[in-house]
């Protein structure tokens, strides 16, 4: 999964996504004018290859890349709060949210969002913070199971993340290599939300750029331990796994760029993502990394028809928050 410069494509990226290496394009703030203007450039996209899937960092808080014309989802945490208030009405909330991010984003034809985060908030990551829903793993899995039956109701798939945990470490994987020294055993609470809702809907998961050496010396993306022996054999989890950002900092444990995709790819992940390196996607994008059929399992609705009474009924759901 690649990204793209600018509001229109190139003639160089045109030539780019019709690679047979290119599954996926993920879009962010720079790609977004105008709702009018992201249509087309979707539609661009698509016009090169069909099967392309679509995607965006769409949490709400201080991660939505998409504003004008869009509900400025709440941060998490926000349902967090509400929930240790109200839980009923956390839970209505959550998935009014879930529905009216997936509504938005299918209305202009992204496939899905990288949402939701599943991490433990434990007030001592910065690029976590509030982007978490709660401290409390089994409150964490509540709302966030809530949240993607929203995003179901609509017809998107989601993404949990950042498995097992990326919470409990204060540095940033995109400026840095973070360790984790917990055991498996204090690990095993991050992990509850990714165990419980692995048979709950949840569509994909996405590793964190963290290294738990107790468990295994690689970073989570990066490692056969953590995505095949734990998450598939451990946790029952089958759907799809996308590594994070190959370009960050966390994943510069391998310094090759075509080896930390081969790396990923060799440890479980189904497709990975390099972002805002353009040179990087041209170090790789001429090799036969093989195909993976489940990736057309996270294809959203794409015959979508506004549902505007359900649509305004959540809406209405969540204006408290917003």
């Amino acid at each position: 999964m690649m990204d793209v410069a600018a509001t229109q494509l190139s003639t160089s990226e045109k030539t780019q996504l019709a690679k047979a290496s290119i599954g996926g394009v993920i879009l962010f703030s720079r790609n977004f004018e105008s709702i009018e203007q992201i249509k087309a450039l979707i539609t661009s996209i698509r016009s090169v290859k069909p099967a392309l899937l679509i995607a965006v960092d769409h949490e709400g808080g201080r991660v939505q890349r998409f504003k004008e014309g869009f509900t400025h989802l709440p941060a998490m945490a926000k349902l967090g709060d509400v929930y240790d208030r109200d839980p009923d009405l956390a839970l209505e909330q959550a998935t009014a949210c879930g529905y009216v991010l997936a509504h938005e984003l299918l209305s202009i034809g992204v496939d899905f969002s990288f949402t939701p985060v599943l991490d433990v908030d434990y007030s001592q990551s910065s690029v976590i913070g509030d982007r978490a829903f709660h401290s409390n793993p089994k409150t964490i899995t509540a709302l966030a199971g809530a949240l993607i039956g929203g995003m179901h109701q609509a017809g998107m798939k989601c993404v949990g993340k950042h498995f097992p945990g990326h919470g409990f470490v204060a540095a940033d994987s995109h400026l840095d290599l973070p360790i984790d020294e917990r055991s498996m055993t204090e690990l095993m609470s991050d992990m509850l939300p990714f165990k419980e809702l692995a048979y709950q809907g949840l569509d994909a998961v996405m590793p964190a750029h963290v290294i738990y050496p107790q468990v295994d010396e690689n970073p989570a993306g990066f490692s056969k331990k953590w995505i095949k022996q734990i998450l598939r054999e451990q946790l029952g989890f089958s759907g799809v796994v996308f590594s994070d950002d190959l370009s960050m900092q966390g994943a510069f444990f391998i310094k090759d760029i075509n080896d930390r995709v081969r790396v990923s790819l060799d440890s479980g992940c189904d497709m990975v993502l390099i972002c805002n390196h353009p040179e990087m996607v041209t170090e790789v994008i001429d090799q036969d990394w093989g195909l993976n059929e489940k990736l057309q399992s996270m294809q959203g609705n794409r015959e979508y028809k506004s549902d505007k009474i359900s649509y305004l009924q959540h809406l209405e759901a969540i204006k408290n928050l917003l």
